[in-house]
């Protein structure tokens, strides 16, 4: 899970990394408002989850309470990358003498953690690696040491701060990673982190990347997510604990297992180039159990897309079997009644096939059609879904 600017920001200062006061607000009048309190130089920065916001129009300098208000008028409501801003963050000014760089990340390749720092900060990173990969210094980090006193000295040297700033600089960096380590991140990172004109060390603009599958030790995190910020019906699927994902085709998607589902994606694209370019609309596994309550709340959610022209349901029994499948399909059918009105393409395979195919030919349901194989299946649903278009 991204976090906005702005919670990037209270975390920074609940760890003790130095920061600039910042207020949120969600209408031009709350801006004035927050400006009026700061005092002096704001920056009103709009708050969406994307990079780009200065070049898009999206972070204005106001020297007044009014110009503040007219930023707003400005942000609230811009289209920045497909993100349109809700919210902005009205932030005290600096003044700045010098952008740095810090970041501390997973590096899923390296199975470590990867710190990159460098003095030239401001500019985006991915420009600066490729431009200057000179000006970039990458440290692993080794999970159980992590980054001490030590540590962040040996970053600080390798980025190429200057000795003089090394006792302010480093201390910063340890408290990053005290917030990475602490909410369980996968990335934070802080462009620019900043020497003021006073001597000063500032994160002027942070981002933080949380692992939602640590979300069970942090009760906490659940109020960083924003209800208008997820899709409803990922929402829906989160509820229900299903592992969904939703995207823009006609074909709902329901497997068992992550590593069938995305075959399933798959074939069901390839299916679909013979049939109008119809496309998979979701990712959902409902994994090893597949009782009437786990497909029916998989049905509800897929039957709930709009987008949604036909069914897809593709299992291959191992632990739960294909007769616990096909009983789960007819009960989830029966709890559903009405609302369910698009049709299902069934392919079952694996563990007692036989008795799941026909507990479904018993059933003869007339939105149900079961098919052998994983091809065949993908092909009738993507030509159902053309057809219903």
């Amino acid at each position: 899970m991204d976090l906005f600017e702005y919670q990037a920001r209270d975390l920074f200062e609940s760890y003790g990394v130095p920061v600039l006061a910042g207020i949120t607000a969600d209408t031009p009048d709350e801006v004035r408002a927050a400006a009026e309190k700061l005092g002096g130089v704001v920056v009103v920065k709009a708050q969406v989850k994307v990079g780009g916001r200065g070049k898009a129009g999206g972070v204005k300098v106001a020297k007044t309470p009014d110009e503040a208000f007219a930023a707003a008028e400005s942000i609230l409501g811009l289209d920045i990358k497909g993100h349109v801003v809700k919210r902005v963050m009205v932030a005290a000014g600096a003044r700045i003498a010098q952008e740095f760089y810090f970041s501390v990340l997973l590096d899923r390749s390296n199975r470590t953690f990867l710190s990159m720092a460098s003095v030239e900060g401001g500019m985006e990173i991915e420009i600066l690696a490729v431009e200057k990969p000179e000006a970039l210094a990458r440290l692993q980090i080794d999970p159980l040491e992590g980054i001490d006193e030590a540590k962040a000295l040996e970053i600080a040297r390798a980025a190429g701060f200057p000795e003089e700033l090394l006792g302010k600089i480093s201390p910063v960096i340890a408290r990053l990673w005290n917030v990475f380590k602490g909410e369980d991140a996968t990335l934070v990172e802080v462009n620019p982190l900043v020497l003021t004109e006073t001597g000063e060390i500032i994160a002027l603009d942070g981002k933080i990347t949380i692992d939602e599958n640590a979300a069970f030790r942090h009760p906490n995190h659940h109020a960083l997510e924003e209800a208008g910020d997820i899709d409803p019906l990922e929402a829906k699927a989160k509820a229900s604990n299903l592992n969904y994902v939703k995207l823009d085709g006609e074909v709902g998607i329901i497997g068992n297992g992550a590593g069938l589902v995305m075959s399933t994606l798959d074939v069901v694209s390839y299916a679909g180039e013979k049939h109008g370019n119809v496309r998979p609309a979701n990712f959902l596994d409902i994994g090893g159990g597949a009782s009437a309550e786990v497909m029916a709340a998989g049905l509800d959610v897929i039957l709930g897309d709009e987008q949604v022209k036909s069914v897809f349901v593709n299992v291959f029994g191992g632990i739960t079997a294909c007769d616990a499948v096909a009983n789960g399909i007819v009960g989830a059918l029966e709890k559903l009644g009405d609302t369910a009105t698009k049709p299902l393409v069934v392919r079952l395979d694996g563990n007692n096939v036989v008795e799941g195919r026909q507990i479904l030919a018993d059933a003869a349901h007339p939105l149900v059609t079961v098919v052998d194989t994983m091809d065949e299946a993908a092909d009738k649903a993507a030509e159902l879904a053309y057809a219903a278009r």
